[in-house]
């Protein structure tokens, strides 16, 4: 091999070489450029990753907070006043069907409504809802079976046409909403929440106002208030009015936040006659409003004023309420005004999660007295011509409690009651223990 071609295959080689050497530098340098790249994006990224976490988990929080707040809660304080029960158990088309009850057992002392030991269908209700047009709806509810009742035949409960968001006319919502037809009397809180299904305990408040009568109603909220009145017939008939006063009610509500309510409300019976209406439609002390006067009395009416508090705790809630009401009547004979002055005062504390105590305590009192049956029996403290005429009554309710789930809830309660009638006469015997199963669907 001469000389010339050694050479020029060294300079070749060191060529190769040389360019091999400079092409591997090179691409190392730029592989090192991309992965320095690479690992900065990946540092934006996963800070990118842990802003969203932190969201995610803020997000998770507040709806468990909602979650819990609405499990807690059994009653007041509802976006608007008086919504609809939750009716979508079973649904046909359009048409939702949903359904609550109870089955018990009571035994009382002998003036007790239960003086023997018995098992009852304590409740049984029927939900049916359906879309009319636009924001129009009907409801009504079928009462299978109620407490106050002693047979289980089919009566009817609230009926009536819902039109909601009247306020979109002025471009809001919810601000206004009319009913018309068979509704729940808007007095005080209790009844939204004396359902079997909703009541903590068995018994109710000592007072236990509630009613439904036919008429009109007006509801709606605004900001972290509601409101709710209504004009009803006022008597117990439910096909017609034997007087054309009309008995007027109304609630107006505040939450300033998700575990204070506050309200108040007020209410007219109107005048009812003696003879043919014979009731008022609201109950009153486990009885109704009724004529005390000489059969010479034409007319009655009741006058109504109450405040009530709820507060929500993360184990538990407290309720509260006290009112004012006065009874007169026409009677040309006697003076028959009565003033009644009554409070309430309930406790619920979860023990676990599942597990419940709860508490009510609660009075009236009447100047004069006033037939005011309680738990005792109503033949004996109400209807009864000889009825005794109750100063005062109270009763003291404790229990315990199991929650399935909302849609099952059993319980246990010993209810005291006792007071005094006009004369001094004690109101004995009349104390009553029960243990009830509620349901709803």
């Amino acid at each position: 091999m001469t000389y010339p071609k050694l050479t020029r295959r060294i300079v070749c080689t060191s060529t190769v070489i040389w360019l091999a050497v400079c092409t591997a530098f090179g691409e190392t340098a730029d592989l090192e450029q991309q992965l320095d790249l690479l690992m900065k994006q990946n540092a934006a990224l996963q800070e990118t990753v842990k802003k969203q976490q932190s969201t995610i988990d803020s997000l998770n929080q507040r709806v468990g907070d909602i979650e819990k707040s609405r499990s807690e809660d059994f009653s007041p304080g509802k976006p608007l006043p008086n919504e609809r029960p939750d009716t979508g158990g079973v649904k046909f088309g359009p048409v939702s069907i949903g359904g609550e009850g109870a089955v018990a057992f009571f035994s009382g002392q002998a003036n007790s409504a239960f003086p023997e030991a018995q098992f009852r269908v304590d409740e049984a209700k029927l939900f049916f809802e359906a879309p009319i047009w636009g924001d129009t709806y009907f409801f009504t509810e079928l009462n299978l079976a109620t407490r106050e009742d002693d047979d289980i035949d089919l009566n009817l409960g609230e009926l009536y046409l819902d039109w909601e968001d009247l306020s979109k006319l002025w471009g809001e919502q919810r601000q206004l909403n009319l009913r018309i037809g068979r509704i729940d009397i808007p007095f005080g809180d209790e009844y939204l929440y004396r359902d079997a299904i909703d009541d903590p305990l068995i018994s109710h408040s000592i007072s236990d106002s509630w009613g439904v009568d036919e008429g009109l109603e007006l509801y709606g909220s605004l900001g972290k208030f509601s409101y709710v009145v209504a004009v009803q017939n006022g008597g117990v008939s439910g096909t017609r009015d034997f007087d054309g006063d009309k008995s007027v009610s109304g609630r107006l509500s505040c939450d300033p936040n998700h575990w204070l309510h506050f309200s108040l409300s007020g209410m007219r019976t109107g005048d009812l006659d003696a003879e043919d209406d014979e009731l008022s439609e609201v109950w009153f002390g486990g009885g109704w409003f009724r004529s005390i006067g000489s059969p010479a009395t034409t007319t009655f009416h009741a006058n109504l004023v109450q405040s009530d508090i709820s507060m929500k705790f993360s184990r538990g809630l407290l309720r509260a309420f006290g009112g004012y009401a006065q009874y007169d009547d026409n009677d040309p004979t006697a003076n028959n005004r009565r003033n009644f002055y009554y409070y309430s005062v309930e406790g619920v504390l979860d023990v676990t999660k599942k597990f419940y105590t709860a508490a009510r305590f609660g009075q009236i009192f009447v100047d004069g007295g006033y037939p005011l049956p309680g738990q005792g029996n109503v033949g004996t403290y109400f209807f009864s011509p000889f009825a005794p005429f109750a100063e005062e009554l109270w009763r003291c309710s404790i229990g315990l409690g199991y929650r399935f789930s909302p849609h099952l809830i059993v319980k246990t309660e010993y209810s005291f009651e006792g007071g005094k009638e006009v004369g001094g006469a004690s109101r004995d015997n009349v104390n009553v223990f029960a243990a009830q199963a509620a349901f709803g669907f």
